[in-house]
């Protein structure tokens, strides 16, 4: 029976003796489209170092991270990451490169899939499937190998991997068990173990951006909302120019790849008051996810007020949306083939579409050309008998047109109609939030992450926004949030106060209670009436929980003999949740305490202390044997029940 719950908050200076043994805290920013690592020695926090140039740029992309693809040699061994992946997959004869395990924008399948699993699986451009949890691993040993290479470079000397700490950053938006699949993986790559779990923090990316967004100083932002002119760009700039200036001279500073950020607040920052709201919204290839901060005063802690929400509408969308133009124009059944029988060409098609993603703007008046592989023509002509050019005709599509040197002429409509879905279903979002009643008077909308460099993006949010709040944009938008992790990396409490995504709870036995109870729960043990399945809540979906809040309660054994003590437990996203046995109530973890062998003289009345610790990413529980001071401690798992 359930005695009395107590309420224990934690003493937070006990983990600073800690922190310090680790020499480097290295982030990786593991995106949908693209990825990459940056880091700070803990003796400079100041300095942060984003990664080596990568080999093999595209034109007219940024090289400072590497595309997220992997390729597996045909028996199914780790060959290559990023472009070195894609331009040795491109290179190989189509005969053999079906035989070879090609991977891209694979990281949507945690967010997509239901029911996730340790067994998941991933299906390689060739159509063959590899679990999913080797292919994260295999990414993230990558990125360990060439940060211990880097740095060693540097020091001179070989760097181990017990001298760093760890960030990899997921959307604030993925469920529970896609979070802790991250985890798992990074387990697999080496970069800790569950026996030193602390080596690795799980950050949450709209968190990280706004850590960093508070170190902003003016001119490393772009200001879409002021009228007067920012960085010396009067606003009749268009927003697109004002922000390739300031590409242009990130561009000339990006030699050094050290940024300095200041030990001083931002001015942006110096305006904000206690208890000001601001909300960031990080768009990235495959998730959009937003959260709301408010500010506390005097460190400049941050509260989060509104649980982070967003959805599948990243810039992958657009891709999508071209894709299915293609297969108005050339037919349905002919890009499947495509896709499977010249996955290099497709591949192809797509970076070329990227980069002419990357032109489109609101006031562009000439047309985009996407230059179509040769393959692609030749096996279109086999495929259906006629010309591609004849299909364009056919195809009633009036704003893509056929030019003479093998290209689709998109017009600026077309390309803008391309992201029109997308760029909706990110303001409609947004819309919803503003319309909260936690999340009234938010001074700023910093706008952050890869897809955040989208002039039709910024307008949109600008348009729809710029009235209830100003609209920033960092100017190196891309990296906010692999520095920001970096930032959370050197301090993890800065974020005091968080919203729990879930309710969680232990199952129980209760005395029975006529009318209260369902008389489908009563158990008769000894003469003793109990109801079963009862869901005893710690915490509720979307409560406040401070940084390392420890939620405890007590519980005696129904049987005063018991030798084995389990306690289970349960999550819900249901908020008000009565029993074990509701539906959406998922099991997440199981304390088994054992009492074999303690002194007989132990009081027949027992009491099993349980404590569940919220506020961090992660979440910790343990069971305590007053009595003996045993106890057990278990991660949360998700994947495993």
């Amino acid at each position: 029976t359930p005695l009395s719950p107590s309420h224990i908050v934690k003493d937070s200076d006990a983990d600073d003796a800690v922190e310090q043994l680790f020499l480097v805290v290295v982030a990786i920013d593991f995106g949908t489209t693209s990825s990459g690592y940056a880091y700070s020695f803990t003796k400079e926090p100041e300095c942060i170092h984003v990664m080596r140039r990568w080999e093999g740029g595209d034109p007219g992309v940024s090289n400072q991270k590497t595309p997220t693809t992997i390729l597996l040699t045909p028996e199914r061994k780790f060959h290559s990451f990023g472009y070195a992946a894609r331009d040795f997959y491109h290179d190989l004869d189509p005969t053999e490169s079906k035989h070879w395990l090609y991977f891209e924008k694979f990281k949507m399948k945690l967010h997509t899939t239901g029911n996730l699993t340790m067994e998941t699986d991933l299906t390689a451009a060739n159509g063959k499937k590899v679990k999913a949890l080797e292919i994260f691993a295999y990414a993230l040993q990558f990125f360990k190998e060439q940060a211990l290479k880097e740095l060693s470079d540097q020091g001179g000397s070989d760097f181990e991997n017990t001298e760093v700490r760890w960030v990899i950053t997921v959307p604030a938006i993925w469920k529970q068990p896609a979070k802790q699949f991250m985890r798992q993986a990074a387990y697999k790559a080496g970069m800790a173990s569950p026996e030193n779990p602390e080596q690795l923090i799980i950050a949450l990316e709209p968190e990280a951006a706004s850590i960093y967004c508070r170190k902003l100083r003016l001119h490393q932002m772009i200001d879409l909302s002021s009228r007067a002119p920012v960085n010396g760009y009067s606003p009749s700039d268009t927003i697109g120019t004002g922000f390739t200036q300031a590409k242009e001279h990130v561009r000339r500073n990006r030699q050094s790849r050290t940024f300095l950020v200041e030990n001083v607040i931002g001015e942006i920052w110096s305006e904000l008051e206690e208890g000001d709201r601001y909300i960031v919204v990080d768009s990235g290839g495959g998730t959009v996810d937003m959260t709301v901060h408010q500010i506390r005063l005097p460190e400049g802690h941050l509260k989060e007020l509104y649980k982070a929400t967003g959805g599948p509408y990243g810039s992958l969308g657009v891709d999508y949306e071209f894709e299915k133009l293609l297969c108005k124009i050339f037919g349905e059944d002919f890009i499947e083939q495509f896709k499977i029988k010249r996955p290099a060409a497709w591949v192809d098609l797509m970076i070329a579409f990227e980069s002419r993603k990357r032109a489109a703007a609101p006031d562009r008046t000439n047309p985009l050309n996407i230059t179509l592989p040769f393959s692609f023509i030749d096996y279109y002509k086999k495929f259906r008998g006629h010309s591609v050019e004849h299909a364009l005709r056919k195809s009633n599509v009036d704003f893509v047109k056929w030019s003479s040197q093998g290209m689709l002429r998109m017009s600026p409509d077309a390309m803008n109609a391309l992201f029109k879905p997308t760029i909706d279903q990110i303001v409609q979002h947004l819309s919803d939030v503003f319309d909260k009643p936690e999340v009234t008077n938010v001074k700023f909308l910093f706008l952050v992450g890869g897809f955040a460099e989208s002039p039709l993006l910024q307008q949109a949010v600008q348009s729809a926004f710029g009235s209830r709040c100003r609209v920033i944009i960092p100017q190196d938008v891309g990296l906010t949030i692999l520095k920001g992790a970096v930032l959370f990396g050197l301090d993890p409490a800065v974020i005091k106060v968080r919203r729990s995504p879930l309710t969680y709870g232990v199952g129980v036995l209760n005395r029975f209670v006529e009318g209260k109870h369902p008389p489908e729960k009563l158990l008769i043990k000894d003469g003793t009436r109990w109801c079963t399945d009862v869901f005893d809540k710690f915490i509720s979906a979307d409560q406040s929980v401070a940084l390392g809040e420890t939620v405890t309660r007590s519980y005696t054994p129904a049987k005063p003999s018991q030798l084995v003590i389990v306690i289970n437990i349960y999550s819900s996203e249901q908020d008000n949740v009565s029993f074990i046995t509701e539906s959406g109530v998922k099991k997440c973890g199981t304390l088994r305490l054992d009492l074999t062998g303690t002194d007989a003289s132990v009081p027949n009345r027992r009491e099993i202390k349980t404590l569940m610790q919220f506020g961090d990413t992660e979440i910790k529980a343990m069971a305590i044997d007053v009595a003996t001071s045993k106890s057990v401690k278990v991660g949360i798992d998700f994947l495993n029940y």
